[in-house]
């Protein structure tokens, strides 16, 4: 599948340096703006997350944060390269998380449509994954990503390769999965559109939570209701939509990153 391009639009022209051609430049650039928003957002959990993204035009090699810099310190230049194997290509210095590398590797060998994926241990994340009813469609944001949701159980600290091939035979070919009493991961055919999930599932989250601590009693929603907003949420984002790879709330999300915090594309 042709990847769908996430910075069309009035966006603010950052040049390739001499030695990374464009294509993966821009996918730099993307991957950049994602870590610097997710430090804005609260989404760091001290260097054990991780974003990334596959390199344009390639099937092994993907783009993944470097070991030991906090999201707000990640830019464009210093995201390593590294293939399915972990192995470094074109190496600048910088190592990689082991964890990085095993669970995204993992998905993208068995998914070569997902061109990024973004991992987290939010408190509202790890909270609603500790949970046996996982992710209840109690808000309408809840119900829109419920057909893509999946769930993977816990099995200790340690990933290996065959565990982390498990782990993307879970997701399957949906876009969301529930690492139980671990955290979350989003999977997209766009950077864009895997952070659109991700933004989806945290505020999904937080509204869980916010409303099991009230103390009220939950309103239940219909059936027929709930299985109309998970049909409307298979559609998203999808080719014929008003937003094909959440192109339009990408674009959004980098020129606020644009505005509020460009050292990203350095």
């Amino acid at each position: 599948m042709t990847a769908i391009p996430c910075n069309a639009g009035l966006l603010r022209h950052h040049p390739a340096p001499a030695h990374i051609g464009e294509a993966e430049w821009q996918a730099r650039l993307d991957l950049a703006a994602a870590y610097r928003l997710g430090a804005r957002f609260g989404w760091h959990d001290l260097l054990g997350t991780h974003f990334s993204a596959r390199v344009p035009g390639t099937t092994d090699q993907f783009l993944v944060n470097p070991y030991g810099l906090l999201f707000e310190e990640i830019t464009a230049s210093s995201l390593v390269k590294i293939d399915l194997n972990g192995n470094v290509v074109d190496d600048n210095g910088f190592t990689v998380n082991p964890a990085a590398d095993v669970i995204h590797g993992g998905i993208y060998a068995q998914r070569p449509d997902v061109q990024a994926i973004l991992h987290l241990h939010s408190v509202a994340g790890v909270a609603v994954a500790a949970q046996e009813g996982g992710l209840l469609p109690i808000s309408q944001n809840a119900m829109i990503i419920r057909g893509r949701v999946r769930y993977y159980p816990y099995t200790g600290v340690k990933l290996d390769r065959e565990e982390c091939a498990r782990m993307a035979s879970a997701l399957g070919e949906q876009s969301i999965l529930f690492l139980n009493n671990h955290g979350t991961l989003a999977a997209g055919r766009t950077l864009g559109e895997a952070f659109s999930f991700i933004v989806r599932v945290e505020r999904a989250c937080q509204i869980q939570i916010a409303a099991q601590s009230s103390g009220a009693a939950l309103k239940s929603v219909e059936p027929q209701w709930v299985e109309q907003a998970a049909a409307f949420g298979q559609k998203l984002y999808s080719s014929d939509s008003w937003s094909p790879g959440a192109t339009t709330e990408w674009n959004a999300f980098r020129r606020k990153i644009d505005r509020d915090d460009p050292g990203y594309a350095a």
